[in-house]
């Protein structure tokens, strides 16, 4: 069994050979592709015929893409998508509708949070938020208008890790299948499928893309639910098996939704999925260093909150979950608002912008940017507070990041 950076690089042998020997997948940054007959055309819309037709359904280029994400994470089937959100958009719209519901919890990214209750509630589909630690909540939030379970493998930005073992085994018992957003962690971290995920979304917008270089996003397909259990998809399960959601998705969901991922964005994830383990390790043992370093200024900091910190309430699920480390991801108190801006525009090296898993560490207020449009009542249910910064931990000498974060302590 070969290593996840040599699949990476190589991915799987090419169904067809490039004419001139590429070493790489030529972009086809082509709309449409020729057929040599009629009947032939046919029979790849029909899907009797595997052939590509037209790039909002399918693409040379992004199906290799495909390819190398489903190697890497022993997926049955994986769809590339244009964002992260049209990822989660794109599975809701599949598997719910009007009248049904899912269970999720309040610690969530905020654009998540926002297309729950704010774009698909008023169509009909009721959000049930619970705290998914709490098994007796989660049994009782599930009844036979649940269509799915919805979680974050590491919340962005509370940076709580829930038993997913647990939460798969109430949700299974029920006939319920688990959504995980794994956008911090990839299957290099954790492999949700071995914890019980059904589907797993990813924003490959972050750590996949390489350097934050183009937006797309994941549908990972891991084949282990039955979805005779889900009423939109069953009537699919007789010819296509535990395939049947995929084959749903590319039929009717994903086609006509348009949310296709372009040839060229497909390219530099793949890119970016051959350097992708070394830059996680970097991100993870940066993030690590920095955060024990905050936790020793208690002088100028409140509280210090990251996973691999044995003062973290996640730790020991952590360490049970994620394989190879805790993420990128870290955050930390000051004394209100007003502090906390005067420390971001003090960084002369951390850069002051919104993203997270890009090479360059980034810090934000999620308060006053991505959880601006919620009520401070909102923000409370959220454990979003004005006194909270999230760094996002890059690739550089860790050196020269602690030196720009005490630099900037001193001025406060």
């Amino acid at each position: 069994m070969k290593g996840f950076t040599t699949k990476a690089i190589h991915g799987a042998p090419p169904v067809k050979k490039d004419v001139h020997g590429s070493l790489r997948m030529p972009v086809y940054d082509s709309v449409a592709f020729e057929h040599e007959s009629a009947e032939t055309l046919q029979l790849a819309f029909e899907g009797r015929r595997p052939a590509h037709s037209y790039t909002r359904i399918s693409n040379p280029t992004v199906e290799d893409y495909e390819q190398r994400v489903r190697l890497l994470s022993d997926a049955l089937a994986v769809i590339a998508v244009s964002s992260g959100m049209a990822a989660i958009s794109n599975v809701i719209l599949a598997l719910a509708e009007a009248g049904t519901n899912i269970v999720t919890s309040r610690s969530l990214f905020g654009n998540t949070y926002s297309l729950f209750d704010n774009t698909l509630q008023p169509w009909g589909l009721e959000v049930r938020h619970i705290d998914l630690s709490d098994g007796n909540a989660l049994a009782a939030a599930i009844d036979e208008n649940t269509r799915a379970v919805f979680l974050e493998s590491i919340t962005n930005p509370q940076l709580q890790v829930v038993d997913l073992k647990a939460v798969a085994a109430i949700a299974h018992e029920r006939g319920v299948p688990v959504i995980v957003d794994g956008t911090v962690t990839t299957s290099y971290l954790f492999k949700t499928k071995d914890f019980g995920a059904d589907i797993e979304v990813v924003s490959a917008t972050k750590y996949i893309s390489g350097g934050a270089t183009a937006v797309g996003g994941l549908i990972l397909d891991h084949g282990t639910f039955n979805w005779r259990q889900n009423p939109k998809i069953a009537p699919w399960v007789p010819k296509f098996g535990p395939a049947a959601l995929a084959m749903w998705l590319r039929a009717e969901v994903y086609r006509n939704m348009g949310a296709c991922l372009s040839p060229h964005h497909a390219y530099l994830h793949s890119l970016g999925l051959e350097t992708l383990s070394l830059r996680i390790d970097k991100s993870c043992q940066n993030a690590l260093t920095l955060a024990h370093y905050l936790e020793g200024r208690k002088d100028k900091i409140g509280n210090v909150n990251y996973p691999g910190l044995p003062s973290s309430a996640s730790c020991e699920i952590a360490k049970r979950q994620l394989e190879r480390g805790f993420g990128g991801i870290l955050t930390f108190t000051l004394d209100g608002k007003d502090q906390c801006f005067a420390f971001m525009d003090s960084l002369k090296l951390v850069r002051r912008a919104t993203n997270i898993n890009d090479n360059k560490t980034l810090i934000l207020h999620p308060s006053s940017t991505i959880y601006c449009e919620y009520s401070p009542v909102e923000k409370q249910g959220m454990e979003v507070s004005d006194s909270l910064l999230r760094l996002s931990v890059g690739i550089e000498d860790v050196e020269d990041l602690i030196e720009d974060l005490e630099q900037a302590l001193a001025g406060i």
